[in-house]
């Protein structure tokens, strides 16, 4: 009888597949927002907007955890593709701590409370704030690899990206996924009502 408690709790070939597809929609959905980034004003406010347009898909897809893992493998995901793109290794980083937060906030409300997949879905944005982080503290060595972008961007997007609104940026990441999170919830009641999470 534990025996198959045990494997049931296990993830299995479906949670990695939903896993696999939700994060590739996720993906598509920041990278298309996140080509706002080529206008200099637009790049910070890739902090509100990633998490409040991706929080819909997001919490689409809470809808269909229920297994330790699956988020956490999510957050993953989104930091090796944004390596894979060209940006360093922080979205990884802090991804892999904000989604095992994100995975612990979920489950402790039993894959089953809204208010948790909101505060899930806010947490989980963090890893956004993660690309910012060489633009803040390793200006030079960014610049070097990205001399396409030309001298009036660099100096415009520097200009625009004092020291001070890297805190702002990661608080900024964190409500807006809440928004995001309250604007899926808002937009997926019938998911939420068919998956049980009340």
């Amino acid at each position: 009888m534990s025996t198959k408690k045990d494997s049931s709790n296990k993830l299995q070939g479906k949670d990695l597949m939903n896993a696999g597809i939700y994060s590739a929609i996720y993906f598509v959905i920041v990278f298309a927002v996140a080509m706002l980034g080529y206008i200099p004003i637009m790049m910070p406010m890739l902090c509100v907007l990633v998490p409040l347009i991706a929080g819909v898909p997001f919490m689409l897809f809470l809808t269909k955890v229920k297994k330790f893992g699956m988020i956490w493998i999510m957050s993953i995901i989104m930091g090796i593709l944004m390596l894979l793109t060209g940006m360093a290794q922080y979205a990884l980083i802090i991804g892999a701590f904000s989604g095992l937060i994100a995975e612990l906030i979920y489950k402790s409300g039993t894959y089953k409370s809204q208010s948790k997949a909101v505060l899930t879905c806010g947490v989980f944005s963090i890893w956004v704030w993660g690309n910012f982080i060489p633009l803040f503290f390793k200006r030079e060595s960014y610049w070097a690899a990205r001399q396409s972008f030309g001298e009036d961007y660099i100096n415009t997007l520097n200009s625009l990206m004092p020291i001070w609104l890297c805190p702002i940026l990661l608080a900024a990441a964190f409500v807006f996924g809440i928004l995001g999170g309250l604007l899926g919830k808002t937009l997926l009641k019938k998911h939420f009502k068919k998956a049980g999470i009340a």
